[in-house]
């Protein structure tokens, strides 16, 4: 980054439904963005795959459709209001990269609405309705932070957000905060026995990059239900921001249309690793294993 940036800085989570019209759901966005400025959001995220319901319910050949180049129609129309409102957006794609070969792609459109880089998703699931290894190619760009006139970001997706190496990569990078754009939901059959402990056990392991990393963590998680009666997701909401000590500052409901804006402050960041220095009490020389699939 150049010149001086202020200590604080603000953000927006977007948290919307889609319907099945692409059109409309980036239309909803690009409104959804500038009530986001409007409330003093310097960089606002949206959802994974804004653009579209989950399609990943099923596997379809048709719905290869749905992807797009990056850069790209939704990227430049997002690059616009970017430009136009002075802000950083983090917009969740689903990017066709050439023909039979796709990824799971966050796009950063930076303040003068030039595309700052993109991010791949690099862990993959593959669940009943979340059929995602049919349709995405694993990230191949590693982890990567983006200098923003705000701040500097580290952008994961949805899956990504299990995994503590993943954050610990990315953190180390110099991060202000990480985003983590979602689609994640109950299936009807498993919310009355195992609801709420899947939305504790999600919300658990991001707080904990948080602390583990002295770093803001902020989860941007869709709503509403999409597909067959019995047989579809019901998105659970609840996108929040966590301070670098794992204080949740802001956390939204499970089923309403609501917008986050957060300050952050890089001295909250300094004064949790001064007291938590849990970077310099990392014994690196032991981590060898790690790269191993299994070790017994």
């Amino acid at each position: 980054m150049s010149g001086k940036v202020s200590e604080k800085f603000r953000i927006g989570l977007v948290q919307m439904s889609c319907s099945p019209d692409p059109r409309e759901n980036l239309e909803k966005a690009i409104a959804k963005l500038r009530e986001a400025a409007a409330r003093g959001s310097q960089i606002v995220c949206l959802q994974e795959l804004f653009r579209s319901q989950y399609f990943c319910r099923e596997e379809s050949a048709e719905l290869f459709d749905l992807a797009e180049p990056i850069p790209g129609p939704s990227s430049e129309a997002v690059g616009r209001i970017a430009r136009e409102l002075g802000i950083v957006v983090v917009a969740s794609l689903f990017e066709r990269r050439a023909a039979g070969l796709h990824h799971n792609t966050a796009a950063i459109l930076n303040a003068d609405g030039s595309l700052a880089g993109i991010y791949r998703k690099m862990h993959i699931p593959e669940d009943p309705l979340y059929f995602e290894k049919y349709y995405f190619t694993p990230g191949d760009l590693g982890y990567k932070n983006f200098d923003t006139p705000f701040g500097r970001i580290g952008v994961l997706i949805c899956w990504d957000q299990w995994y503590p190496e993943a954050a610990r990569l990315t953190a180390m990078q110099g991060a202000d905060v990480l985003f983590y754009p979602t689609a994640i939901g109950w299936h009807p059959s498993e919310k009355a026995e195992n609801g709420a402990a899947q939305l504790d056990a999600w919300r658990t392991a991001q707080r904990a990059h948080a602390i583990a990393n002295g770093v803001y963590v902020a989860a941007v998680n869709r709503v509403g239900f999409e597909g067959p009666a019995g047989a579809g997701l019901e998105f659970w909401g609840h996108s929040f921001v966590s301070d670098p000590f794992g204080v949740v500052l802001a956390e939204a409901s499970a089923d309403q249309e609501e917008i986050l804006v957060v300050e952050c402050d890089r001295r909250r960041a300094e004064d949790t690793r001064r007291n938590w220095p849990f970077f310099r009490d990392r014994r690196i020389d032991s981590f060898s294993g790690l790269t191993q699939r299994w070790s017994s």
